[in-house]
């Protein structure tokens, strides 16, 4: 039954891409392939005029096939040095305008969460949702002490459609590593369990608000980066309720400007924060998309949806480190060696050749002006050139790698001559001594 349900539901995507005018998309694929003579005879052919922008139908087509490609749309929305401006102008919109469900059926979800009616606990609820996500939708209301909160519930049926897409995932996964010859390497069967795990975890608003706390303590006090007050009595595992904050989103870069914000100390501000969440907590926020970021008028970062998180082991952080700074030194032996005694590659790898395959990577990038250079590029080219050292991708560092390209895509929307390398070093230097 469930190999029924896994063949319905890729037909099911196959005819969203259809009817979203992307049959280029999937006729793409090898198993297609053979099928793209045929669509000459296909009425969407011959109505192409009738479909939206590309990047319009790219992002619908996202919004109608759910949670799971959603996220995958927000992933990407950030990489603006990677994607055309149109089509990141529409993933953009994936952030926070997900199209809403009911309010009305909120409110019941959140009554049947506290055994009462809203009004036991709420002066004010609206059921007009503030914003709408992949995972779940936010209501504003007002506490009985006059507080204004944001009330944060998850949408009907979501463990369900999220299941179904996890197997699918999975079985594709399997036949990849059966068939691919890069499937083994990749690990892809422990990359969807590390996202399984990932993405349950984000179904339990408890511990979401756990996360919130903690990253609260950590930047308490602190002028760079304020977390909203979770309120405890409030919460459930379906059900959160935090401060309501105000500020401007982090992707509205003109209305920044025009604030008189300093568009470069955000930037390495930014990129502060992370390496502290890494290095000095060993505790990160994970999905920081312009969805999930504002500013103060003071300049202050306000970061909300904690529901991903990562952190490292001791061995993993000093590993990062020590790699990254021998990149920043341009000492491409060493990067060699902690490959290779990490496990990151074969024992039997030659130093010498792995260290000339580094180098020829990496000087190019070295002599081009701090605008051109994207630390995107230059890991897509690094693992391009690992694969032939038979390198294996390191799940647990896969949310890192992720949440580092959303860095550094954020920061260069907010300032596009951000040097990731230079404001980083400095960092790491300090925290390895």
């Amino acid at each position: 039954m469930r190999r029924l349900n896994q063949i319905w539901r890729l037909m099911h995507i196959a005819w969203v891409l259809l009817r979203n005018g992307l049959d280029e998309v999937l006729l793409a694929t090898h198993l297609f392939r053979p099928l793209r003579f045929f669509i000459i005879f296909a009425p969407w052919f011959w109505m192409q005029h009738k479909f939206p922008p590309f990047g319009v139908r790219i992002r619908l087509a996202l919004e109608q096939l759910g949670p799971i490609f959603v996220k995958f749309g927000q992933a990407v929305s950030t990489r603006r040095d990677l994607l055309p401006d149109d089509i990141a102008d529409e993933l953009a919109k994936l952030q926070d305008r997900v199209p809403a469900f009911p309010g009305e059926l909120g409110r019941q979800l959140i009554e049947k969460a506290y055994g009462h009616g809203v009004e036991e606990y709420f002066d004010e609820f609206s059921e007009t949702p503030l914003a709408s996500a992949s995972i779940a939708q936010v209501h504003p209301a007002r506490l009985k002490d006059g507080r204004e909160v944001i009330v944060k519930v998850l949408r009907p049926g979501i463990e369900k459609t999220i299941r179904r897409d996890i197997d699918l995932l999975y079985t594709i996964a399997r036949l990849g590593e059966r068939f691919w010859v890069d499937g083994k390497r990749l690990r892809l069967v422990e990359v969807v369990q590390e996202y399984e795990k990932t993405i349950f975890d984000e179904l339990d608003l408890t511990r979401e608000a756990a996360n919130a706390a903690l990253i609260r303590r950590n930047f308490e006090g602190s002028k760079e980066l304020y977390i909203p007050e979770i309120f405890w009595d409030y919460t459930r595992t379906n059900v959160l309720v935090m401060e309501r904050i105000y500020g401007t989103p982090v992707g509205e870069i003109e209305n920044l400007r025009s604030q008189g914000i300093d568009m470069k100390m955000m930037g390495t501000r930014g990129v502060e924060i992370f390496f502290t969440q890494v290095f000095r907590d060993n505790f990160f926020h994970a999905d920081m998309h312009p969805g999930n970021i504002f500013v103060s008028p003071e300049g202050q970062y306000i970061a909300v949806d904690f529901g991903i998180v990562g952190s490292l082991t001791k061995a993993d952080q000093h590993y990062l480190a020590e790699n990254l700074l021998a990149f920043f030194n341009r000492d491409y032996k060493r990067v060699a060696e902690l490959h290779l005694d990490s496990g990151w590659v074969p024992k039997d790898t030659r130093i010498d050749e792995f260290e000339a395959a580094i180098r020829t990577v990496s000087e190019p990038i070295f002599e081009k002006p701090i605008s051109e250079i994207s630390f995107g590029h230059f890991l897509l080219k690094l693992f391009q050139t690992a694969r032939r050292f038979n390198m294996e991708v390191q799940p647990q560092l896969v949310l890192l790698q992720k949440t580092l390209l959303n860095i550094e895509g954020l920061g260069r929307q907010l300032y596009p001559q951000l040097d990731l390398w230079t404001t980083a070093k400095p960092f790491l230097e300090r925290w390895a001594d």
